[in-house]
């Protein structure tokens, strides 16, 4: 008897999914919409940055062309006077104009996170900054002037003698960070308002049932979780004051006696009052070296990239 056995059949594979094609559809509309801005970006932002550092290794005038001159321009900033003494002029702004608008901004938030959190509110304490700084600076300009400004005539009516704000050597500077601590501080308050509307309510509510004051909550929490927030404020602040110019041009011009004349308007003069090209392109990379290794050192000391509330 033969037996006969049956094989089964061979069991066949599924045939692979065909791949889908990758769509480009996206990304050539996102292409066209980022081509304005990126011709923009690299016209008015890394071209001139390159021409720039070009420039400040050259002797360049409008009326003949650049000269290479290796690091002369740099050697002769060491020496010079006038550029330190602009430099320490801008840090004695930076500090005044930083301490007081961070302190001011974050009282201002506060009192609009605890008092009120009205959109009317907001727009007013935000009006300041949407005007132009040369208008704010001419009328404040106005209002401090030493005979016919209302402040030193509110002053004499209080029996305070008129104070020359922007005539005297020691009332420059801290009237113009006054000036744009007034226009600006509404706007980082309105910063540092977004971030107190961040942190969670559970954490003040687990403070307060440790029976944790006002004035320790903030220290202990509201600080520390804004901390990202804050980093990038003093960030931004610290750079805006560096590149203080309008406000100088349109009222102390500098003065009196280089008391104002603040590392902005230093480079503008020998640029283009004196056609200095070379030597202001040069103090423009170090202003730009400058910025960069501040802005860096703050975001490591800050941690702006870590949150306590993980």
């Amino acid at each position: 008897m033969t037996t006969t056995t049956t094989s089964a059949p061979a069991a066949t594979s599924a045939p692979p999914a065909p791949r889908k094609r990758r769509s480009y559809g996206d990304l050539k509309v996102a292409m066209i919409f980022l081509a304005p801005a990126t011709l923009g970006f690299v016209m008015f932002y890394i071209w001139p940055t390159l021409r720039g550092a070009y420039l400040s290794f050259t002797e360049y005038s409008l009326l003949s062309p650049p000269q290479f001159n290796g690091l002369d321009n740099y050697e002769r900033m060491v020496q010079d006077s006038f550029f330190w003494n602009a430099l320490v002029v801008t840090l004695e702004y930076v500090v005044i104009n930083i301490g007081l608008q961070t302190i001011l901004a974050i009282g201002i938030a506060m009192l609009m996170y605890r008092l009120t959190k009205s959109i009317t509110v907001r727009a007013v304490v935000l009006l300041p900054y949407l005007v132009a700084n040369v208008v704010v600076a001419l009328v404040w300009y106005w209002m401090l002037d030493f005979q016919v400004g209302i402040v030193n005539q509110f002053l004499g009516w209080i029996g305070i003698d008129p104070i020359a704000f922007f005539g005297e050597s020691i009332w420059g500077i801290p009237t113009i960070a006054g000036i744009n601590v007034w226009r600006h501080m509404g706007y980082t308050a309105l910063l540092v308002f977004a971030g107190l509307q961040m942190i969670p309510t559970y954490v003040y509510e687990a403070a307060k049932v440790d029976g944790a004051g006002e004035l320790r909550t903030f220290w202990r929490i509201t600080l520390p979780l804004l901390r990202p927030v804050l980093a990038m404020v003093l960030v931004v602040t610290m750079i805006g004051s560096f590149q203080i110019f309008d406000t100088v041009a349109v009222t102390t011009q500098g003065g009196p006696v280089n008391s104002t004349r603040v590392i902005y308007y230093y480079i503008y003069e020998r640029a283009f009052t004196r056609f200095d090209f070379g030597y202001a392109s040069a103090m423009a990379m170090v202003l730009f070296a400058i910025l960069a290794v501040v802005a860096l050192l703050q975001m490591r000391l800050l941690r702006a990239k870590d949150s306590d509330l993980g």
